[in-house]
């Protein structure tokens, strides 16, 4: 794996992400909270998970091994999503930027938030990372249909390669 191709997925990851809140904006509080049965019940309680996963494996990569995600009591709305998730983003860059293909290729040992044993390269877990949202965008859109909004624009990753394709002509 290459560090210019893991870049590249760090940039669609949070792309993607943009897209996605940005569709959620146009909920009212009410439809952002409702349960829908989903994994993790409502669209903002499934953000706020994706948010939580990257931070656990951030700490992960810093050496530690939370056995829990931060006090989530007052991202009670998008905009404190993103004021959460922003600086923790930018810390994710640095890191990502900072391992050149040695570092992607470093195996780490650390602990499950059940307090199992695991152990991984940087690439594989930051492409886990990747997958993840994308699992759960996909999870986000079906219920912004279900609430009888607009999913995101396209957060396909042959859209972001288009989009960026145009974007250095």
């Amino acid at each position: 794996m290459t560090p210019e191709y893991i870049h590249t997925l760090i940039e669609y990851n949070y792309w993607a992400r943009d897209r996605t809140l940005a569709s959620a904006e146009q909920l009212s509080g009410e439809q952002l909270t409702r349960n829908l049965g989903s994994s993790f019940g409502s669209v903002l309680d499934t953000l706020v998970h994706m948010h939580f996963a990257e931070w656990i494996w951030y700490q992960r990569w810093q050496g530690q091994s939370p056995s829990g995600g931060p006090d989530a009591s007052r991202i009670t709305s998008l905009a404190a999503l993103r004021e959460a998730w922003h600086p923790l983003e930018a810390q994710i860059r640095a890191f990502v930027e900072s391992l050149g293909a040695a570092g992607l290729a470093r195996v780490i040992e650390y602990r499950l938030m059940s307090g199992q044993a695991g152990r991984s390269a940087h690439w594989q877990m930051i492409a886990h990372v990747v997958n993840h949202g994308c699992y759960h965008r996909g999870q986000v859109a079906t219920m912004l249909r279900q609430l009888g909004a607009r999913p995101a624009q396209s957060t396909d990753m042959i859209v972001f390669f288009r989009e960026q394709s145009v974007a250095a002509q």
